[in-house]
C-alpha cells in the first residue's frame, strides 16, 4: 500500500490499517497526501469534542462514551491529541491506558497525536486527520484536546458538539476559563460528581452561565457524572445526539470555517518554508552585527 489511491480505496472501504497509513502520511506531510483529503464523505458522521482542564477524566469519560456507543451498534473513531515529549515531539501516552480494552474491537479505531507544539491543544493536521476519519464510515468521531485552557477554544471550530468536563475542585479553574472555553461549551460536564462539592458547584456554573441562557433559545445542559462508574454517561449521549439534531444559527459555524480557510491557506503559502534552510540563513547573518529579524524576514 504505497500509494494514494490504494490508501483511499482502503479508507473508504472501512479498513483501519489504510487508515492508519493514511494519517501518517498526513501527520509527516509524505507527498501525495493531499490526494487522500479529496474523498467526499458518503454519510454525515457526528464530530464530539471532549475539552477541559487537566485531571478532569476526559480519557475516562471518552472510554465510558465508547462502551455506550458500541453497545448501541456504532462504529466509534476516536482521535486523543496528547502533550508533546520535549525531545522528539512524539506523544505521552498514559491516559490511553484508560481505553486499552478497546484497541482491537472491531468497530473501535483509537489514534493518539502528539499536539508537537501546537497551541489550542489540537494537532496542527487535526483538520484533515477529522476529514480523513469521516470518510472512514464511522458513525461518531471523538476528539479528546489536551487540556490546555482558555486557548483550547480551537476545538469549536472542528466538532459539531463540544462538551466541557470539569470537575467539583475547579472553582478558581472555571472563573479563569470562564472568557474562553466556557464560551464554546454545548454541554457541561461535571464529572467526580460524588465528591461533596458536586451539587454546590453545579449551582454556581448555572449562575455563571445565565445572562447566556437569555440570549439564545439553546439551554446548554449541565450534566453530572461519575465517569469511573459509567454513571450519567447515557444521559450525556442522549444530550450529544440531541444537540446535533437540533438546527443552530448558521452565523457562528460560518465564521469558524473561515478560520479553517484560514488555517489552510496558511499552511499551503507555507509549504516552500524549510526551517533547516532558514537555521541556516539566519545561522548565516545573525554574526553581522546589523542583523535584523524583521529585514530577514521582509527579504526572505
Amino acid at each position: 500500500m504505497n500509494n494514494a489511491q490504494e490508501i483511499a480505496a482502503g479508507i473508504v472501504a472501512g479498513d483501519f490499517k489504510s487508515l492508519a497509513r493514511g494519517i501518517s502520511w498526513v501527520e509527516n506531510e509524505v507527498a501525495g497526501y493531499g490526494q487522500l483529503l479529496h474523498i467526499t464523505p458518503t454519510h454525515k458522521c457526528a464530530v464530539t469534542g471532549i475539552t477541559g482542564p487537566p485531571g478532569a477524566g476526559k480519557s475516562t469519560l471518552v472510554d465510558a462514551l465508547i462502551t455506550v456507543w458500541v453497545a448501541a451498534g456504532k462504529k466509534v473513531g476516536v482521535l486523543c491529541v496528547d502533550p508533546s515529549s520535549p525531545f522528539n515531539l512524539g506523544a505521552l501516552l498514559g491516559d490511553r491506558i484508560r481505553m486499552s480494552e478497546w484497541y482491537n474491537h472491531p468497530n473501535v479505531y483509537i489514534r493518539s497525536l502528539a499536539s508537537r507544539g501546537a497551541l489550542g491543544g489540537l494537532h496542527t493536521h487535526i483538520l484533515e486527520i477529522t476529514q480523513l476519519m469521516s470518510v472512514a464510515g464511522f458513525d461518531e468521531i471523538i476528539v479528546e484536546t489536551v487540556g490546555v485552557g482558555q486557548s483550547e477554544i480551537e476545538i469549536a471550530g472542528l466538532a459539531d458538539t463540544t462538551v466541557v468536563v470539569v470537575v467539583p475542585e475547579a472553582g478558581d479553574e472555571v472563573q479563569t476559563m470562564k472568557s474562553g472555553i466556557m464560551e464554546i461549551a454545548h454541554i457541561f460536564v461535571v464529572n467526580k460528581s460524588d465528591r461533596p462539592e458536586a451539587d454546590q458547584f453545579v449551582h454556581h456554573l448555572k449562575q455563571m452561565m445565565a445572562p447566556s441562557f437569555s440570549n439564545t433559545a439553546y439551554q446548554i445542559p449541565i450534566i453530572k457524572t461519575i465517569a469511573a462508574q459509567k454513571t450519567g454517561i447515557d444521559e450525556l449521549a442522549a444530550a450529544i445526539a440531541t444537540h446535533q439534531q437540533q438546527l443552530h444559527d448558521p452565523t457562528r459555524k460560518n465564521w469558524l470555517l473561515t478560520q479553517k480557510a484560514l488555517r489552510l491557506i496558511q499552511q499551503k503559502r507555507m509549504q516552500d518554508v524549510d526551517a533547516t534552510k532558514l537555521l541556516a540563513a539566519i545561522s548565516a547573518q545573525s554574526q553581522d552585527p546589523q542583523f535584523n529579524i524583521f529585514e530577514f524576514v521582509q527579504a526572505y
